[in-house]
């Protein structure tokens, strides 16, 4: 290869991770900044706590829909320019969100979970095609800016808004800022750079056949659920332990920034083990010694302990559901195809947990049945990671009509 030629392909792998870094950075601060503003929200609107758990579980349902649209705009335009489309949706819906009243709120958070749910498909097709080698590192650096992201939202609404002296509009239009930086850098990085071809036609329909697929797809749902009951309520559990509403929120931006570490860490356990089932049970196991540490460990000490090993057991558990899509898949197509199954009908799964959490805690006033559902989808999540962690790929399973090798 000449030097020229090595030079282009240089330069459009720094433009494409650039490109990801970005997007992932504005990917995850809708959702972790309205934890913290929920209860300013609710008195300024003067809104239900019913309509706080609606505002809460909108965006995994959104998630989970708008995901299945994701693979063919992916073969319409190419992974590049839906991922600038979408974050100019979600530039326009984190600007909604902040301007109206309680419908403009809540039709914010549609179209920002929209945009999200594309962008969370798209990724992983991009990292598929253009890194098919390094599929667990640009996975790892992906969730890392994500998570990273979120933290600094969930930590700074409240500070902000008291700066400010706004309880939840104007900490929660910032969150378009970042959205705006990344859409701004983003587009001249990609400037100039040839339109890549578009994704060939996939039979994505075969993969709801294939018993491979359903476990990777249940692997990602079982730890989404978890992920989402902590974003909607680790605050009121952490407060229910004795802490004050800024440090609950402090302890929300603590658990996101941690996960990081999980994230990281992801690349290395793949690196090592080809079989990942060991690291999905041991996942699931330390979720579940998470949640029962933030109910039930001596506070304070025992609940931050608790917060953080939640935080960095869930963003390696993230982490490995993501790099499933790519280590399951023989190409950038299947990969993008067995992305939009996992996250549309996992994250519908995912949207039960938070609603089941409230409901259970309204029946009983309690946290006692909501830890032991949550230790359920713990063990649920263990069996899925036993199937969907074994050393097989789609192109096999389908070829055999989901026959076991």
């Amino acid at each position: 290869m000449s030097t020229g030629v090595r030079g282009t392909a240089s330069t459009t792998a720094v433009a494409t991770i650039v490109l990801i870094v970005l997007t992932a950075l504005a990917l995850r601060t809708p959702f972790t900044a309205v934890a913290p503003l929920l209860e300013g929200i609710q008195r300024d609107l003067g809104v239900s706590t019913t309509f706080g758990g609606v505002l809460t579980t909108l965006p995994v349902v959104c998630l989970g829909v708008f995901a299945f649209v994701a693979p063919r705009l992916r073969q319409r335009f190419g992974d590049e320019r839906v991922l600038l489309g979408c974050l100019v949706v979600l530039l326009v819906g984190n600007s909604v969100r902040a301007l109206g009243p309680a419908w403009a709120l809540l039709a914010g958070t549609v179209v920002v979970g929209a945009g999200i749910a594309v962008a969370n498909v798209a990724v992983p097709g991009l990292i598929k095609r253009d890194f098919a080698e390094r599929v667990p590192v640009l996975t790892a650096v992906h969730t890392v800016c994500m998570t990273l992201g979120g933290a600094l939202a969930a930590s700074l609404v409240v500070p902000v808004g008291r700066a400010l002296d706004s309880a939840w509009r104007l900490p929660l239009g910032l969150v378009a800022v970042p959205v705006l930086v990344a859409l701004l850098i983003g587009a001249a990085v990609l400037r100039g750079r040839p339109r890549a071809a578009a994704a060939p036609p996939t039979g994505s329909a075969v993969l709801w056949r294939v018993p491979l697929a359903w476990q990777v797809t249940a692997f990602m749902g079982t730890q989404s659920s978890m992920a989402y009951v902590v974003f909607g309520w680790l605050p009121t559990m952490v407060q229910a332990r004795g802490l004050s509403p800024a440090a609950a929120g402090f302890a929300l931006g603590v658990q996101a920034a941690v996960q990081a570490v999980g994230s990281l860490a992801v690349p290395l356990l793949c690196r090592r083990f080809r079989d990942q089932r060991g690291i999905a049970v041991a996942l699931a196991a330390l979720i579940a010694l998470g949640f029962a540490g933030v109910l039930l460990a001596p506070a304070p000490g025992g609940v931050w302990t608790a917060v953080v090993l939640l935080g960095v057991a869930q963003g390696a558990a993230f982490g490995l559901a993501v790099t499933l899509f790519g280590l399951r898949s023989p190409d950038s197509t299947t990969t993008a195809a067995l992305s939009g199954m996992a996250q549309g009908a996992g994250y519908l799964l995912a949207a039960a947990g938070p609603l089941l959490i409230g409901l259970l805690r309204d029946l009983t006033g309690g946290w006692t049945a909501p830890l032991v559902l949550l230790l359920g989808i713990c063990a649920a999540m263990a069996v899925a990671g036993l199937l969907a962690g074994r050393p097989l790929q789609l192109d096999r399973s389908a070829r055999d009509a989901g026959a076991e090798p």
